[in-house]
């Protein structure tokens, strides 16, 4: 085991250790985030609270170029552990924890490279994105939107500049409130160590169906039970689903659809009046979400009461057919620049679209398979903490992050 493997391990022990499941998102700017605030002297350090449980650190070291990106939020643990989700064992060839596949292992490993370099450097660390509920990227991207195509970066030299104590330019070449701006963001997230340059899109709806309680024992219209009217409409919505199965994007097939939850009536022989269902889609790239929300809407009729889109996120990359194109195409160039090799596209959803439709080169990176990810006993490869500390520490240590 290397000794950067093992600084790796050390800090995802202690990373573990923190209780930052999502529900119940009871994070606060301490715990965690004075360990890791501890870890990185030298870095200029700066923890938001945008409530609720959403919290970021961004600690920047030098003028990087790139910002690499990682929620420390989990998933609740479920009921089928073998140990405690929040002691780290290290079994065999496997780093298993409660987070150590989705994401702290990537944290570790780049706080581990932190210590041992001291190159310029620049980390984002969030703790939302387990939620419907995205606070930390939009709040860090009012402070630090991309440039505009063309314009150059600032050439600041150290933290002092940075936060405004030497005279500024006339002629500033960045904008965000400490004088300089990212050239792309690397999104941690399990990708088995490949650059992933494009994902579907997800969209959450809660939808309330009306209708008339009475006795059940009476010939029914199709607007009296909202029961009935959900059940219309799911099988409805599963047939439209189904349709979609010729659409292809980069390897990807089809539309995948869930109907999460249905609740609603109050017992057999009762007409239910109110009906609450919950769904979620994730679109192909080049699938139209608005259109789609419009046609699920419009399945039946009558059409639900409440039709509300609770989550959006856009496919990576976002925005149209060329926008898109052109983003990846910058996403590949800039992968096949740090030799980070390229994986296919996937079916989960990263907040590298988050950044990619605010106009940031983006991609996703990071160690793990998420077919280990939101599982009991969670686990990592130790050679893919490996490969990802040793990628990391190579990009910072020539000068490339």
């Amino acid at each position: 085991m290397t000794p950067l493997l093992q600084s790796t391990l050390q800090h995802l022990e202690a990373l573990v250790g923190f209780d930052t499941r999502n529900p119940p998102r009871e994070i606060g700017t301490g715990g965690i985030f004075d360990y890791i605030r501890a870890q990185l002297r030298g870095f200029e350090v700066t923890v938001t609270d945008y409530g609720a449980g959403a919290v970021t650190l961004h600690a920047v070291r030098g003028v990087p170029k790139r910002l690499f990106n990682v929620h420390l939020d989990t998933v609740p643990d479920s009921p089928h552990w073998s140990a405690d989700p929040h002691v780290l064992r290290v079994e065999g060839d496997r780093a298993i924890g409660l987070g150590a596949c989705d994401i702290k292992g990537a944290a570790a490993a780049l706080i581990a490279v932190a210590n041992v370099t001291d190159g310029p450097m620049a980390m984002l660390f969030s703790t939302d994105e387990e939620a419907n509920d995205a606070r930390c990227i939009a709040g860090f991207l009012k402070e630090f939107p991309p440039l505009p195509l063309g314009e150059g970066r600032g050439e600041g030299t150290d933290g002092a500049e940075r936060s405004g104590d030497a005279e500024p330019s006339p002629q500033p070449l960045s904008r965000g409130e400490r004088g300089f701006c990212y050239d792309a963001v690397i999104v941690a997230e399990p990708t088995k160590g490949e650059a992933v340059l494009a994902h579907r899109g997800i969209h959450s709806v809660l939808m309330r169906f009306a209708g008339h309680a009475g006795h059940a024992s009476g010939e029914q219209k199709p607007s009296d039970s909202a029961l009935h009217q959900a059940v219309r409409w799911g099988d409805a919505a599963l047939d439209f689903a189904a349709a979609q199965s010729h659409e292809r994007f980069g390897g990807l097939t089809g539309l995948r659809f869930n109907i999460g939850r249905i609740d609603g009536g109050i017992k057999a022989n009762m007409i239910a009046p109110t009906t609450e269902v919950r769904f979620g889609f994730r679109p192909l790239p080049t699938m139209d979400p608005e259109r789609m929300l419009e046609t699920l809407r419009t399945l039946v009729e009558p059409a639900p009461a409440e039709f509300t889109e609770t989550f959006r996120g856009d496919s990576l990359p976002a925005g149209d057919t060329a926008t898109a194109e052109a983003r990846r195409l910058a996403a590949r160039d800039l992968a096949d620049e740090l030799e980070i090799p390229v994986g296919n596209a996937v079916d989960f959803w990263t907040e590298a679209a988050l950044f990619s439709a605010a106009g940031y080169t983006a991609f996703v990176y990071g160690p793990g398979d998420i077919a280990q990810a939101h599982t009991a006993d969670e686990w990592v490869a130790l050679d893919q903490l490996q490969h990802y500390v040793t990628t990391i520490h190579r990009l910072v240590a020539r000068g490339n992050a």
